[in-house]
């Protein structure tokens, strides 16, 4: 069976690397709850790490890996295609001589990211619940301060909260007595915002 040359952006390899490898990854943080237990709060998938190495043969194999190389330098990402991978819009992120080089002869290995294109740069303020007098606006439930309030959704942390309203995580943290261990919320708690 032949397989398709492997492209990026406008350099096609004269041959496919030798090695492939594709690492995916999901991030969790653990968070310790009193008399030994913990918590796990998924805090969603990364990006697809996609490796490998290779070699250019013959007379030009420095020019190949030059060639490679000016690719890398291109700003932003552009169309992996792989023979036997997904096409994925991807970051070209390392690039490795791997040894002592050798007039006819280059190892390299390679590494790219995956990009999702999900965030667009913009920080995307969340829906909260009430505001001054609306439901959910009066603060902490003395009724002498009103303010915007929060409800946790899963995932979500206080830092991100933080970072969508505006506020310093340590204004959020006073705001806010009522939460004990600012690494440890729960999807339905009111995080009082302002």
């Amino acid at each position: 069976m032949r397989l398709a040359p492997m492209r990026y952006k406008g350099f096609t390899w004269p041959h496919n690397p030798r090695i492939y490898s594709i690492d995916y990854e999901r991030k969790v943080a653990v968070n310790k709850v009193p008399f030994g237990t913990y918590h796990l709060q998924d805090l969603g998938r990364t990006r697809r790490v996609m490796r490998g190495q290779g070699e250019f043969v013959g007379r030009d194999a420095y020019a190949q890996f030059g060639a490679l190389a000016n690719t890398f330098y291109e700003e932003g990402p552009g169309l992996l295609t792989h023979p036997l991978w997904q096409t994925a819009n991807a970051y070209f992120v390392e690039l490795r001589l791997e040894q002592e080089p050798r007039p006819d002869y280059v190892r390299y290995s390679f590494t790219f990211w995956e990009d999702t294109d999900r965030y667009s740069g913009q920080v995307i303020r969340p829906e909260h619940s009430g505001g001054p007098g609306g439901a959910g606006g009066a603060g902490g439930g003395s009724g002498t301060a009103k303010g915007r309030v929060h409800r946790v959704r899963r995932g979500e942390t206080l830092w991100g909260i933080a970072l969508h309203y505006g506020v310093g995580i340590y204004q959020l943290i006073t705001l806010n007595p009522q939460i004990k261990n600012p690494n440890l919320i729960y999807p339905g708690d009111e995080v009082r915002v302002d």
